[in-house]
């Protein structure tokens, strides 16, 4: 029987993979604590825990009818962002997939009322808030496995919660020890183009809104108390601060957990930092004694 042995809710900004040079001079002569952060998670958590797999759960990836999974044995190759081509250029990339978790996870959709698809095409694009996150806690260790599972957008709240149980099923199915990342940012409104140099340092002050950051300091409150029941009932008010991707990455990441039932407390890494006006954090989330509640089972295509 396979289980999930950690989950992540971890920034994956372009800044973090720019020159540290540049990174000072973006700050203010400082370095961004999300590098740092990176780091330490790495020393103690990605080269302590045994695990075999990582799912990311990859907010920069939007699908429209369906939820995909990769499912190569093997991805590799260059990777220059389309979105931010000077600071993302031909970054290579080298992981060993998991195919056999990635049709467990799709042979779960029935059951969990949703649809998931499992793709091996080479040609499959991959985005960087995937390999951003690799570069940093998976290159060097080439015996881990790593997995990408996109945002469908199309789907809403519960949709994701659907997904991440039908996730959790398959990993509890399986014979994996699991990590899961969800990559993503916390409130993402972008200040305009002709201001937005004014505001690239990482204080807090630069954050889009007041607003914006009282919500996100909210919830890393919560998320501190292991209160994951209050971010999910307070979910319609969190969205009119835009969280990355409708926050699909997390819930998609507590549906495995078991949702309001998780209570796992986070463990922050760095600080809560400003990226052009969005909000990034790095949490980590142990795995409790006993493990992580099982996930809930939704009725066979219920919509």
């Amino acid at each position: 029987m396979g289980e999930i042995v950690g989950a992540g809710l971890l920034a994956h900004v372009p800044t973090i993979v720019l020159p540290e040079q540049t990174r000072r001079e973006l700050n203010n002569g400082k370095e961004i604590t999300l590098v740092t952060g990176l780091h330490q998670l790495r020393r103690e958590v990605f080269e302590t825990i045994d695990y075999d797999t990582v799912v990311v759960l990859d907010s920069h990836w939007a699908t429209t009818v369906e939820f995909v999974v990769t499912a190569h044995a093997r991805r590799s190759g260059l990777y220059t962002s389309e979105e931010l081509p000077r600071g993302m250029q031909r970054r290579p990339y080298d992981f060993a997939g998991d195919p056999e978790l990635a049709h467990g996870i799709a042979a779960q959709a029935d059951r969990h009322g949703t649809w998931i698809t499992a793709i091996d095409d080479q040609h499959l694009p991959i985005f960087y808030a995937t390999t951003n996150l690799w570069e940093f806690l998976g290159q060097g260790l080439p015996d881990k496995r790593w997995i990408s599972i996109g945002m469908c957008q199309t789907a809403d709240t519960e949709d994701n919660l659907r997904l991440g149980r039908a996730l959790g099923a398959a990993i509890a199915e399986s014979d994996r020890k699991v990590v899961l990342i969800a990559s993503g940012a916390m409130s993402h409104t972008f200040w305009p183009l002709r201001e937005l140099r004014a505001h690239e340092a990482s204080d807090v002050t630069h954050i889009f809104s007041k607003e914006a950051a009282a919500a996100d300091a909210e919830r890393l409150d919560w998320f501190a108390r292991g209160d994951h029941a209050q971010v999910l009932e307070t979910m319609p008010e969190y969205l009119r601060f835009k969280p990355e991707a409708r926050f699909g990455h997390y819930l998609m990441m507590i549906g495995a957990l078991g949702e309001e039932d998780c209570k796992a407390t986070s463990r922050q890494y760095g600080e809560y930092e400003n990226a052009i006006g969005t909000g990034q954090v790095h949490l980590w989330f142990d795995r409790p004694e006993g493990g992580f509640p099982v996930p809930r089972r939704t009725g066979l295509m219920e919509v």
